[in-house]
């Protein structure tokens, strides 16, 4: 149950990257077994997603405050 609670909140993208990163590690492990590399692989999917659409969404911000004329100065 403690394992969808984790899933179920919100964490920044910082803090995905950094959970990526550990789970890369993990699956380095020679003694990882194929079932826990699988299962580490799905984790690492679901954090990929959630990085990705919140990437998008800021990019959605940053498209908006460009239409708006309030990042004009800036080439992004």
């Amino acid at each position: 149950m403690a394992a969808k609670k984790e899933t179920e909140k919100k964490f920044s993208i910082e803090e995905n990257f950094a959970k990526l990163q550990e789970i890369a590690a993990r699956m380095g492990e020679e003694d990882i077994s194929l079932e826990d590399s699988f299962k580490e692989y799905e984790k690492g999917v679901r954090l990929i997603r959630e990085c990705s659409l919140a990437l998008d969404e800021v990019e959605k911000k940053v498209m908006k405050l460009r239409e708006d004329g309030t990042l004009e100065e800036f080439d992004v």
